[in-house]
């Protein structure tokens, strides 16, 4: 992987998540992540449409945000309500400023953690 790539999924604080409706149409929405060994961790609640998206059809599109240098992945998403990884909770108390992904919000419902295993890249940081 190239480091400059490396070092944005890294220290980029946002990326679009785009999941599909049952319907078909996309559902496209701001996610925060954590990126580790060709996988992306995104918390979420259990009401979100993204994730009730996901649980229906898993497969997703993730990309970040600078189009001058466009980063654009596909992969697969499973919904976890337990079991999530020590190092993974940790790692997104360490980028985003001790927020605790596993912290419920009221009215939201419980707490998943989604794991997108990666299918293919589309754009790796290299417009084209």
């Amino acid at each position: 992987m190239d480091t400059t790539l490396a070092d944005r999924l890294e220290h980029d604080r946002n990326a679009w998540l785009c999941t599909l409706r049952p319907n078909g149409s996309p559902h496209v929405t701001p996610v925060w992540f954590i990126y580790r060994d060709d996988t992306w961790w995104i918390g979420s609640s259990e009401r979100n449409r993204k994730v009730r998206n996901m649980i229906n059809d898993p497969r997703v599109s993730l990309a970040l945000e600078d189009g001058m240098a466009p980063v654009v992945a596909e992969g697969l998403a499973t919904v976890h309500e337990d079991g999530f990884p020590d190092d993974i909770v940790a790692a997104f108390k360490a980028k985003y400023d001790g927020w605790d992904v596993t912290a419920t919000w009221e009215g939201e419902g419980a707490r998943v953690l989604v794991e997108v295993r990666m299918t293919k890249w589309l754009l790796s940081g290299v417009a084209q």
